[in-house]
């Protein structure tokens, strides 16, 4: 989690420098555009990549200490993310003028759409190379490879949008994902080479189909959130025109990013863990709390000072022609505080290969939230899109704890539900300060994150144990105020 927290935290720093030099050079409307392409090539390589990514992942750790299996997973995965992606791009290219039009109302972009089927065939590839790494445990290099293409990714882009504009925003979007192949390539050309004979078809039948039976759940799930999210953006668009959008996608891009650096840690490892003892509940109920706990010790502090200096972080970042976005922003941190607990919740029903359960949870959550967004924002505007998202994590993390108590025997820990209270309760409270006095609420949100960042501190500690030497200097140090720490590790 520390070895990816790490990477995702530099991959942020990345994207905070990417969209305040695109917001300065492009305003609101250039950072809306870019949202709508990489939404759109997040939509069409779900669709194409049929979620193989993730079920890959669970499949090379379910058999990485077998040879033959292993092989036989690695090529068939490869081979088949080759041929969904030349199938896609293909389909994309003679498709582009009609998707222009449909996306755009401009069939000017049509070959900046055309652009983006490449980049979903390069992204597909950089999956099938991110995947190995991942089911083999291979943190450290997946780390590697999210900041170096990320990097290369941004200075690429950066320079495209520098000479030519509008035009060259679409190098983003094709950049990226070649850089991933290229250095995830130079990671995985060190793992034992494939030594078992070439699969035959029958073998490939048996080795796709689990995959793409896990993996279409994946898929569904991921392509109605993109789906969701690229309707969200048209209908804001439409009804508010495209700076409203910019708007949008500048609140959701921190709402996601900062958060998703955190779940994107605890995922990496936590996925092929937990598929390698999810026949056991016991172990299960105390990984899964273990990492709610984890998640909200790091997390929550980040969201109290997200909720109390938003108008302040969105004129840093981007500029002040954000205003409207702080708002949402501050209303959609609430709703991350639910989406960090139920984060390992979902990872229940995949470690479980349970397709149809994990792809019902999904969808509640994108049915919950275009609901509500369609029925609130003509009365209310871009403010309806906040409270919508944090409406629906509410209410879909309900029925997920239902599903698990009954089908798992999961239970909360004490200490998982008086993390979660509290960083909930703190939440409101400050958001409602922040709509009466924001400048007091910018001064009480440090504070509270310190508070309980301190609090949060001794969590992660009392989990990894007196293992190295900054560990076992916080122990002593925590136990010179007469705090002492009881270690679970």
């Amino acid at each position: 989690m520390t070895v990816i927290g790490s990477a995702q935290a530099v991959k942020i720093l990345i994207s905070i420098l990417r969209m305040k030099v695109l917001a300065l050079l492009l305003g609101p409307a250039g950072i809306g555009l870019l949202s709508i392409y990489n939404n759109l090539l997040a939509m069409m390589s779900t669709a194409a990549g049929l979620g193989m990514g993730s079920s890959g992942v669970r499949q090379i750790a379910s058999v990485k200490g077998e040879e033959q299996a292993l092989t036989r997973v690695r090529r068939v995965l490869f081979a088949a993310l080759l041929v969904q992606g030349v199938l896609a791009m293909v389909g994309v290219w003679f498709l582009r003028t009609n998707i222009a039009e449909w996306l755009l109302g401009d069939r000017e972009y049509a070959t900046e759409v055309g652009l983006i089927g490449v980049a979903i065939l390069l992204g597909l590839l950089g999956t099938a190379q991110t995947a190995l790494l991942q089911g083999m445990r291979r943190i450290g290099d997946l780390a590697r490879v999210t900041v170096l293409s990320a990097l290369i990714g941004t200075v690429s882009g950066l320079a495209a949008v520098w000479f030519y504009g509008e035009v060259g925003l679409i190098w983003f979007v094709v950049v990226q994902p070649l850089a991933t192949i290229v250095i995830a390539s130079r990671y995985t050309s060190r793992l034992p080479k494939p030594s078992a004979p070439r699969p035959s078809v029958v073998e490939i039948w048996e080795v796709w189909k689990p995959m793409a039976k896990l993996g279409s759940a994946f898929m569904l799930a991921a392509l109605a959130t993109t789906a969701t999210l690229l309707f969200i953006r048209s209908l804001i668009g439409q009804n508010l025109g495209l700076d409203a959008t910019g708007q949008f996608a500048a609140a959701w891009g921190l709402t996601v990013t900062y958060i998703g650096f955190l779940l994107g840690a605890m995922g990496a490892d936590f996925y092929p863990r937990l598929t390698e003892i999810i026949g056991d509940r016991q172990i299960t109920n105390k990984l899964v709390n273990d990492q709610a706990q984890l998640g909200l010790a790091v997390g929550g502090p980040l969201i109290l000072v997200m909720i109390g200096m938003a108008p302040w972080i969105m004129s840093l970042l981007y500029s002040t022609e954000f205003d409207e976005a702080a708002g949402m922003l501050q209303v959609q941190m609430l709703g991350n505080v639910i989406k960090i607990v139920s984060f390992p919740l979902g990872y229940m029903f995949i470690a479980a290969a349970r397709s149809k359960l994990y792809l019902f949870t999904q969808l509640n959550w994108n049915v919950f939230f275009l609901f509500l967004v369609w029925y609130w924002l003509p009365q209310y505007g871009l403010a309806a899109v906040g409270v919508a998202f944090s409406t629906a994590y509410a209410l879909n993390f309900t029925i997920a704890n239902i599903l698990v108590r009954r089908l798992h025997a999961f239970r909360w820990e004490v200490l998982s539900l008086w993390l979660f209270v509290l960083h909930a309760t703190l939440s409101l409270g400050l958001l409602a300060v922040a709509q009466i006095a924001p400048h007091l609420a910018a001064i009480a949100s440090p504070l509270l994150a310190l508070a309980t960042g301190a609090f949060g501190l001794r969590v992660v500690l009392s989990k990894i144990g007196m293992h190295g030497r900054l560990p076992t200097k916080l122990y002593g140090f925590f136990a010179h105020l007469g705090w002492p720490i009881q270690s679970a590790g």
